[in-house]
């Protein structure tokens, strides 16, 4: 990749060369030890009519059949040597079900912190498990450790103790992951804690901070779709030393901050971690994007419109990250695996949390301008941002919402004869609709017209390139930062500060394609519940 040799930034990038079947690293030294993921995008066999309770054996056979498409993809991962595989959320029943309508779905799965129970070896020691046995007998077969998402029915002491967060029929549904050892043993159960208008199931009493041990890259996290916005169990995973999350999600796209693939990124470049996610595939619901992500690389799959409707394997070679890990190198080749299945790329950008990890020095910060006079206010995300125009063709411009600012230096490339319009925009405060969660956001966004109005609604395709430095200062230092592209890719920044005083800068050029957004989507999680 070139340079520009007139850009306005001036510093030095190290890319690593890719392709979209490979990327190889040379290195004279030992091999840093990695291991082999996979996760897959189901195209989901739903329920045609969630509402009507189903028999047991009819909500079996229904499940069956998206069994069968777990069976034979978790058999093309093992072929491609995968050595953990994640399915998505409600990826066996669909979704949509009330609470008694999905009765038939419910299994009760026992607490392996409890006791010691493998499905596949030990059918008879509980009733009614036909798909953890399944399941189970798929990590065996595969000799892969397995994540799959189910519905989870667990008693609760409403006649002993009336005083319990019981509900009125004194049982708890749970939307539930389970982890099965490469030998089919039950090792981790997770209760999702933040649910998303899923009638069918409760909120556990207690949030649960659940990991479990690999042999062959140490401990992962579990979280589910929605959790990733939230400190309980997300952060706190993050907090006690957890650095690879498993995320199964059912995730409607959300343009132009919270497409898939676009928080997915951030997060695990904000939060210096992997994420394994698993998202299913439904276009009536706008549901689409899945990834192996580490902060250095992203392998990752976005459906574009037109796309045949259909389900995606994903494999890849990535680092451990655990700190705590001590198992044994293996010398492998590093890079991506299973090219037929894979659309993302995989660099490298120097990305680094403390200054002294760069080789070279850390970039000039955002002259703060005074914020412009013509700002206005448009609705992005249902949240009122406060935005400025971008009028020229190289400028440095300023925006705020309340006391919080955001900064931006760019030089823009227009590309073809259409006109473009894009704004910087603010905003701090706390989002509201479709859940309640505190942000602080910077976002240079391409508005959807040439009417200012337009500022904020979704795009998906953009022309313009640019090289750019965004830069907030956040009062939290959860920022997650992404830069999507025309046709929903994905590209890395070159250079990524976070500063003590709270300084988040975000430096980018040299764009494969046009700019849709780039943002720093920080979370406020300690205002979440003012």
């Amino acid at each position: 990749m070139c340079r520009r040799e007139e850009t306005m930034f001036s510093f030095v990038v190290v890319l690593v060369s890719f392709s979209l079947t490979s990327a190889v690293v040379q290195t004279e030294s030992v091999v840093e030890p990695s291991y082999i993921a996979a996760v897959y995008e189901h195209y989901l066999i739903l329920n045609p009519e969630p509402h009507v309770p189903l028999s047991r054996p009819a909500a079996l056979q229904h499940m069956q059949k998206n069994l069968d498409v777990y069976e034979e993809q978790a058999a093309r991962a093992s072929q491609q040597g995968a050595q953990i595989l994640v399915f998505p959320e409600d990826g066996l029943q669909g979704f949509n079900f009330s609470r008694s309508s999905i009765s038939g779905y419910l299994e009760t799965i026992p607490d392996p912190q409890q006791e010691s129970w493998n499905p596949c070896t030990e059918p008879g020691k509980h009733n009614n498990t036909e798909v953890l046995q399944r399941l189970s007998c798929m990590a065996r077969r595969y000799n892969l450790y397995l994540v799959a998402n189910m519905a989870d029915l667990q008693p609760c002491p409403l006649k002993t103790d009336p005083s319990s967060s019981c509900p009125a029929d004194g049982r708890w549904q749970f939307n539930t992951n389970v982890v099965f050892r490469s030998d089919g043993l039950l090792v981790a159960r997770y209760h999702k804690h933040n649910l998303y208008f899923e009638e069918a199931f409760d909120m556990p009493p207690q949030p649960e901070i659940i990991s479990f041990e690999t042999p062959f890259a140490g401990r992962f996290g579990l979280i589910t779709c929605f959790d990733i916005l939230f400190h309980k169990p997300t952060v706190t995973l993050v907090e006690r030393g957890v650095r690879q999350l498993i995320f199964p999600t059912a995730w409607m796209n959300q343009l132009p901050l919270l497409d898939t693939i676009q928080f997915q990124r951030a997060f695990s470049l904000g939060a210096n971690v992997t994420l394994l996610a698993a998202n299913v595939r439904n276009d009536r619901l706008i549901m689409t994007g899945s990834g192996i992500y580490t902060p250095f690389s992203a392998t990752y799959h976005h459906a574009q419109k037109g796309d045949s409707e259909e389900g995606r394997l994903l494999v890849a070679r990535v680092p451990v990250l655990d700190p705590l890990w001590v198992g044994q190198s293996v010398a492998t080749e590093e890079g991506l695996l299973s090219g037929e299945s894979t659309s993302g790329t995989a660099t490298d950008s120097r990305y680094c949390h403390q200054e002294s990890c760069f080789d070279s020095p850390p970039p000039e910060t955002a002259t703060q301008v005074p914020p412009s006079s013509s700002t206005f206010i448009s609705s992005m995300m249902y949240d009122p941002f406060t935005f400025v125009l971008l009028n020229k063709t190289e400028d440095k411009v300023s925006v705020c919402n309340g006391s919080f600012c955001c900064h931006l230096q760019y030089r823009r490339f227009p590309q073809g004869s259409s006109k473009e319009l894009y704004a910087l925009g603010a905003f701090a405060g706390t989002h509201t609709v479709n859940g309640r969660y505190a942000l602080q956001v910077c976002a240079l966004v391409r508005c959807a017209g040439l009417d200012v109005s337009s500022c904020g609604q979704e795009v998906e395709e953009a022309e313009s390139k640019m090289d750019f430095l965004l830069e907030g200062k956040f009062r939290t230092r959860y920022v997650h930062p992404s830069v999507l592209a025309s046709k929903l890719v994905l590209e890395q920044p070159e250079h990524l500060e976070k500063a003590a005083d709270g300084r988040v800068t975000m430096k980018h050029s040299n764009m494969t394609g046009g700019l849709v957004t780039a943002c720093l989507y920080g979370r406020m999680y300690h205002l979440d519940n003012e």
